[in-house]
């Protein structure tokens, strides 16, 4: 019993020390936020700011920059890219799930492989693509890109193995066309992997930096994480200001991610593997 005990305390200690490390940054961000430039600036640091509730730098931060903007871009581009994504995937995993075709194996291993190729190597051609097409500056090279993901598709595929095709065969003997089975049945059972795939689609779009910095010359498009690049560049020494706007930036997918935890994990594991 002792010997158990011992053991728990070391696990829920180390536990507890890795949360606080992870968790610190986030404290002291969001506690930097509502600093005077005195108390960020004194040293002995100030750990607990005196008025929790000065949301000053907000305001000014949002006056030194067009933030409203960044947001809007931000949630288009993100909810564009959920839907077109979701559906594509949806339609991609069906099909290397339960339609027959020459080379189908082979095609899907092909495919799989190329997740082991870095964005960055294909940078210059995409960039040269949108650029033939005139979509620089514009909504779109955010979003169409990055329409198709092997890695989703993987995750969905391999829940809709899981589904026993007993459900198929029965759905076609009634008449019902594959089109049907698909969202009458196989979507309906595979809402958690979808869920999971939403939400890191969410993330990896509201996240994304270096494409759109590449892409996006005017403030009119500009998305979170580069409308925050550019401010922080033009804020200087203001470092309550940049954490201010760093918050609001980054709150969105806190919460996200802390209500929607437990459907990633739960969707990844079911997903990602076979049976």
């Amino acid at each position: 019993m002792a010997k158990d005990w011992i053991k728990k305390f070391f696990i829920y200690l180390f536990l507890t020390i890795g949360a606080v490390v992870m968790m610190f940054p986030f404290y002291w961000m969001i506690s930097s936020s509502v600093k005077t430039a005195a108390e960020y600036n004194s040293f002995p640091p100030v750990w607990i700011p005196k008025n929790w509730l000065d949301f000053s730098n907000f305001v000014k931060a949002f006056q030194a920059a067009p933030f409203a903007t960044y947001f809007l871009n931000s949630i288009i581009v993100t909810g564009s890219s959920v839907l077109l994504t979701g559906f594509i995937t949806i339609l991609g995993a069906f099909g290397f799930s339960r339609l027959k075709f020459p080379g189908k194996t082979i095609l899907f291993s092909f495919l799989v492989a190329f997740m082991m190729v870095p964005f960055e190597m294909l940078v210059i051609t995409n960039y040269q693509t949108v650029s033939k097409l005139n979509w620089i500056d514009t909504h779109y090279v955010l979003v169409i890109p990055f329409m198709t993901s092997i890695f989703y598709t993987y995750i969905l595929k391999n829940f809709f193995d899981t589904i026993p095709d007993s459900l198929y065969y029965s759905a076609r003997i009634d008449g019902a066309s594959n089109w049907k089975y698909l969202w009458r049945v196989m979507v309906p059972i595979a809402k958690p992997s979808l869920v999971t795939i939403m939400l890191l689609n969410a993330i990896s779009s509201w996240n994304s930096f270096m494409w759109p910095q590449l892409v996006i010359n005017s403030d009119r498009f500009r998305t979170v994480p580069f409308g925050l690049f550019a401010f922080m560049s033009d804020a200087g020494s203001d470092t309550q200001l940049q954490l201010a706007a760093a918050t609001v930036s980054v709150l969105p997918m806190i919460v996200l991610f802390l209500f929607a935890r437990k459907y990633i994990v739960s969707g990844v594991a079911r997903g990602g593997v076979k049976g």
